[in-house]
């Protein structure tokens, strides 16, 4: 009843117009399972240590947190539900635990100024549900078009800390997926389509693997001492 009453046919005509600019991510994704065995291969090269698996795993784990408490948010959003902002403190710390993992490779600064970029995307991230959960298609655009320029600040963040790894068509590729598949997850959650929220979650949870193991790889390329 929530989700009838405060989101309906506003929502569904304001988020049509806004997902219209995110097409060229999706299509992107649709070669997502290229390169998730590109990937694959990639690993399959190195040399891997149990240092090395362990730091994949850990990292793995800390993107995970991102998207399943991005899930959480979404969820208390839609629903109103009290636990909001608690859910909310959690996925903001997880941006500080991903700063805190790059540190030992990239010094204290870089990984304060990630976990900085991380909190803005989160933070950004929330007008993008109110004026979608309103149906206010001009607050809409513009939260989407800010929320895309943090997404690019991110990809270049990375791709000038590792350009041999992390180039910069790969890690803008990543960020405008990552944004397209959470928009799409806050879509049908906010729309009241179930069965599209759960798949939408499903290829959520598959992209940000991939981006976790595009970075974890490319950290140990970088760093094979440290391994």
């Amino acid at each position: 009843m929530i989700l009838k009453t405060n989101v309906g046919r506003g929502v569904r005509l304001a988020l049509g117009v806004a997902l219209a600019g995110l097409g060229a991510a999706f299509v992107l994704f649709l070669s997502s399972a290229h390169a998730g065995r590109a990937q694959a291969s990639v690993m399959a090269q190195l040399k891997v240590s149990a240092k090395a698996v362990a730091f994949r795993s850990a990292m793995d784990r800390l993107w995970e947190d991102h998207i399943v408490w991005t899930r959480m948010v979404i969820v208390d959003f839609a629903a109103g539900l009290p636990d909001l902002k608690t859910a909310e403190a959690r996925l903001l710390r997880n941006q500080a635990d991903i700063g805190n993992a790059i540190k030992p490779y990239y010094g204290r600064a870089a990984g304060n100024a990630l976990t900085s970029l991380l909190r803005t995307h989160i933070l950004e991230a929330v007008p993008v549900l109110q004026a979608a959960k309103a149906g206010d298609k001009t607050s809409l655009t513009r939260a989407l078009a800010a929320w895309n320029a943090n997404a690019h600040e991110i990809a270049v963040f990375l791709s000038r800390a590792n350009p041999r790894n992390w180039p910069l068509a790969m890690t803008s590729t990543m960020m405008k997926q990552h944004l397209a598949l959470t928009t799409n997850e806050a879509v049908a959650r906010l729309t009241g389509n179930w069965a599209a929220d759960v798949a939408a979650y499903d290829q959520v949870h598959a992209e940000i693997l991939r981006m976790a193991h595009m970075l974890s790889t490319g950290i140990i390329r970088q760093f094979p001492h440290r391994f």
